[in-house]
């Protein structure tokens, strides 16, 4: 339930009233009768028109545009060309603000819109160069039919600009057009297309735990390291596909004699074995590309980085890289353990409808709007000139469906979590950087920044073999050895190690044109034929069809993941060694895992797919292993084991699963770290009575996280304070959260206590992405240690005249106990019957930049919340919070939907907000206290249901009309 009722608007009259508060306030902050008026009139303004009718130039006939009473649209044409520019023009009218910070971000171009706050954050997506590859697709890769298609979208969102400016548009647009005089371009074809690689930046896969294990090796021993990363538990958490073997040349799965489908370029996987580069125990050995400790490690590439040398530099520049990480807006979600997505898919031999039921919530960060847009996109009749009839949710700035079904198939994604990042350390000179013993030149543009109301600012990227040097987009690199003359635009660079970023993405691809092609899929070669386009970011994608007697399941991994040479991507590389580049072909393009080796499924005999970002399949060369690397960072199955014991459940009780079976399943609440704990916890001796008082609250508790549960916030307080003791406060500065401060001994002798001896630290990482985060990799890492109770980890230090030092597992969770009580106190009283996880456990939701970093009075004008939310952390109702920050929900199930494909009208769906991008719309956050309290909407598809659902309609007539 929400915790302020007021926060989403639903009804006219609460409309009015909050407009006459706003009305208030703008004149109390402008201080004259015009604050007021303008307040008012901008408002209302920017509201979009939906019934009567409008012309629109480039049409060729009629689009009605039928909206139901959460104002979700279904548009209606007859050529794709007007269903393409009646989608871009209504996109427009609910969300332009949302499409303008879009593509101003992913062409490095916030500066222009916010000022020199953003400088930086533009820095370094220039130097990604998302807009660079993006415009190279649209030139070089992407088909005719998908260009008319991204055409026709951009002339229809300009149709709906034109003659449009600040209040017209949005409130946030009235008051940039009065701070700055913002006004915007036009849109283009490859606005679009950029979207792409927002999207794959924040499901790139294991960059993040890249980093964080080669800062960690400052700190701790690579035997500590591996226990903070253990192996995928296959034993217990089944993979995505179970079984499966190649056969000349394509992978088929247990029991499958079909075709592999689609194309690829590349050879099978070597993925050898290589020593991570600048890494140090705390015993002091270091190790380089050449083997042995200590030395030097890099003889006749430059003479005085030895391997102490490089590692004070991979510290310094990757602890400056995580920093600028964090400042990078994430669109869809933090990156971390425990983060991803759920989807499954049940035979019709297994459910009451007689054919498969498909769930999909992909799990992203609360934005406001929600980052999906609710959409159907139908021709009157399907035929060569007008060829889509789907629905699902759409990315607002793209055209097509992304998620959801057409009459004949449904489909469904999460994220793969593929391998598909590198970083290596370069070894730069003034000429150039190192590369097998030779200096090769830099590849350099100059990118120019435009700054509202300040002077642009030019900087210039510089690229190796191995990608764009990141690391020249921080100015806290200036320790890492001496300076060395460059370009005066660019950063100094000393004799330590630059970082270089080798990315999937950054190579043009045809992943805009997979869209269009899933849209229109009718069978599973057809699916199959679209995710071999899918190029990037690597999916998880699950099918199922109306079909033959029961319907047909299925399931593909698509994308580009590399093949490489030495190394296994889990540290970052020598860049100047030719051994750990990604493979070639004879070409010379890179070498990709081909299309027709990568796992998929047809029908199992298990009649379920489930994928919620666990292993894809069990790696091994042996009966039944997957032969190729795709990354050794998969999620732990936590959320995907809870799923599949559901439904297998489900089935032994009934032999049949519901539509409403798959609702209650995505609402599931049940911890599965709580579940192994909490046993544990009910047997320590407690003697403060208060904290025995909160013990009582887990006994005879059922380990699910439900808002109102008092014994779900004690326990994730006490798991919280777990992590802390155990390994938090053993992490690198570059790890822990920023603000979190302890004294640390300057040398390895003295006593413990020596204060002379030591020296202030505080954590530096960002409050989404630090360490312990709490995510199903430490329920992994907890259950092995929980074995041993004198582990090392379980050693904590005094606190003087508080508590003891801990030596043993049952004293250091005594002391979490204690320090969970007290905390709880303080934030929710002593009194323990107000308790309530939702009460800790909070959704606040802030729209795009102004919301989150503009004046106060606008964060109040646009953001919404906060809700009381239950689930957790890695449970199937994934909303998750990181736990070495707090409790508060920083990732969630960002829509859910349940397709029914034996009757389509009765599949259902919600989003995380509504249809409108504009603050006070009846439809800005109509969806999100329904989606709260885990309920769905009729998702109505044929043309009489979506007739009947209507509420209003608007003509969209071409120019010319009379």
């Amino acid at each position: 339930m929400p915790a302020n009722e007021s926060a989403p608007p639903v009804k006219k009259k609460g409309r009015r009233a909050r407009l006459i508060v706003l009305v208030l306030v703008l004149a109390l902050f402008a201080g004259l009768g015009y604050g007021a008026y303008w307040g008012v009139d901008s408002v209302r303004a920017s509201f979009p028109q939906t019934t009567g009718s409008l012309k629109v130039p480039g049409l060729t006939g009629t689009v009605d545009v039928k909206r139901d009473a959460h104002g979700i649209p279904q548009l209606y044409a007859d050529s794709n060309s007007d269903l393409f520019r009646a989608q871009g023009f209504v996109h427009a009218q609910d969300r332009f603000w949302e499409m303008d910070v879009r593509r101003h971000m992913t062409s490095g171009r916030l500066s222009e819109m916010f000022g020199a706050g953003q400088v930086e954050t533009d820095a370094f997506l220039r130097t990604l160069g998302w807009r660079q590859v993006a415009q190279a697709e649209y030139d070089t890769k992407l088909s005719d039919d998908t260009k008319k298609n991204l055409q026709a979208y951009a002339d229809g969102v300009n149709a709906y600009l034109k003659g449009k400016s600040g209040k017209d548009l949005s409130v946030e647009h009235a008051t940039l057009k009065l701070s700055a005089g913002y006004a915007p371009e036009q849109w283009t074809p490859v606005d679009s297309v950029a979207w792409l690689k927002a999207m794959a930046w924040d499901l790139r896969g294991n960059m993040q735990d890249e980093i964080d294990r080669a800062l960690m090796s400052n700190k701790l021993t690579q035997a500590q390291i591996d226990e903070l990363y253990p192996p995928y538990p296959f034993d217990r958490n089944k993979p995505i596909v179970e079984g499966g073997k190649s056969d000349g040349g394509k992978y088929l799965p247990q029991g499958s004699t079909g075709n592999g489908v689609g194309s690829g370029t590349g050879s099978s996987s070597g993925t050898g074995s290589g020593t991570a580069v600048g890494s140090q125990s705390s015993t002091g050995t270091g190790t380089g590309t050449s083997t042995g400790s200590g030395g030097d490690a890099v003889t006749g590439l430059a003479g005085n980085a030895t391997a102490q040398g490089a590692t004070v530099g991979l510290r310094t520049q990757l602890g400056a890289l995580a920093k600028t990480l964090d400042e990078i807006p994430d669109i869809l979600g933090p990156n971390g353990s425990g983060i991803g997505s759920n989807s499954w898919v049940v035979s019709g031999r297994y459910t009451t409808t007689g054919k498969p039921l498909l769930a999909n919530d992909p799990h992203l960060a609360p934005q406001l709007p929600s980052v999906w847009y609710q959409m159907g996109l139908h021709c009157r009749t399907v035929s060569a000139q007008c060829q889509y009839d789907v629905a699902g949710y759409t990315f607002s700035g793209m055209p097509g469906v992304v998620i959801g079904h057409n009459a004949d198939i449904a489909w469904g994604m999460t994220n793969l979590g593929a391998d598909v990042t590198d970083l290596y350390l370069e070894q730069v000179r003034p000429e150039g950087y190192v590369y097998d013993n030779k200096v090769l030149p830099f590849t350099t543009r100059e990118e120019v920044i435009k700054v509202a109301g300040g002077k642009s600012k030019t900087i210039t990227v510089r690229t190796t073999n191995n990608g764009p040097l990141i690391s020249d987009r921080s100015n806290e690199l200036t320790s890492v050895g001496a300076r060395a003359p460059v370009a005066s635009s660019a950063p100094d660079r000393g004799n330590g190690y630059a970082v270089a970023l080798r990315w999937t993405a950054l190579e043009p691809g045809r992943s805009m044109d997979a869209v269009f092609s899933l849209d229109r899929a009718k069978n599973f070669t057809d699916f199959r034929q679209a995710a071999s386009q899918f190029e990037v970011p690597s999916q998880n994608l699950i099918y199922a069809d109306n079909k033959d007697a029961t319907g047909n399941i299925g399931y593909q991994a698509p994308g580009r993941i590399p093949v490489r040479g030495q190394g296994d991507g889990r540290m970052p590389a020598p860049g100047w060694d030719s051994k750990y580049a990604w493979k070639t072909g004879k070409d010379g393009s890179t070498s990709y895992i081909p299309q027709a080796e990568l796992p998929w499924d047809y029908n199992p005999s298990r009649g379920y797919v489930v994928t919620a970002n666990q292993a894809v399949a069990e790696p091994g060369t042996g009966s039944g292993k997957y032969p190729n690397l795709l990354t050794t960072d998969w999620g732990y199955g936590a959320r995907s084991q809870r799923i599949n014991d559901l439904i297998e459940s489900k089935i032994k009780d009934s032999g049949k699963i519901s539509t409403d079976d798959m609702r209650s399943m995505q609402m599931d609440n049940s911890s599965e770290i709580a579940a192994l704990l909490t046993p544990m916890l009910a047997k320590i001796e407690v003697d403060d009575p208060d904290v025995r008082s909160a013990q009582k609250l887990l006994e005879g508790w059922n380990y699910t996280q439900e808002p109102d549960s008092a014994a779900a916030a004690y326990f994730n307080a006490v798991w919280r304070n777990i992590l802390k003791l155990s390994f938090g406060d053993k992490m690198p500065k570059e790890l822990r959260v920023e603000g979190s401060c302890m004294n640390v001994r300057e040398s390895s002798t003295g006593p413990a206590d020596d204060l002379a001896k030591t020296v202030r630290e505080c954590g530096t990482r960002g409050p989404d992405s630090a360490q312990p985060d709490g995510g199903d990799r430490w329920f992994e890492v907890v259950r092995r240690l929980v074995k041993d109770e004198k582990s090392p980890w379980w050693q904590s230090p005094a606190i003087k005249f508080k508590e003891p030092a801990t030596t043993t597992r049952d004293e250091l969770f005594a002391r979490a106990m204690r320090d969970a009580r007290w905390e709880l106190t303080a934030k929710l009283g002593k009194d323990q019957s107000t308790w309530s996880w939702g009460r800790l456990h909070q959704l606040t939701l802030k729209n795009q930049t102004i919301g989150t970093e503009g004046p106060g009075f606008m964060q109040w004008l646009l953001n919404r919340g906060p809700w009381n939310v239950g689930g957790g952390e890695a449970t199937v109702n994934a909303t998750g919070w990181n736990a070495s920050s707090g409790y508060g929900v920083t990732w969630v199930p960002s829509m859910r939907m349940v397709v029914n494909l034996n009757d389509l009208d009765k599949s259902r769906w919600i989003n995380l907000t509504g249809a409108s991008g504009h603050a006070y719309d009846d439809t800005y956050t109509d969806q999100t206290t329904m989606w709260a309290k885990g309920e769905l909407l009729e998702w109505p598809f044929g043309k009489e249901a979506v007739d009947k659902a209507t509420v209003d309609t608007l003509t969209l007539k071409p120019a010319d009309a009379s």
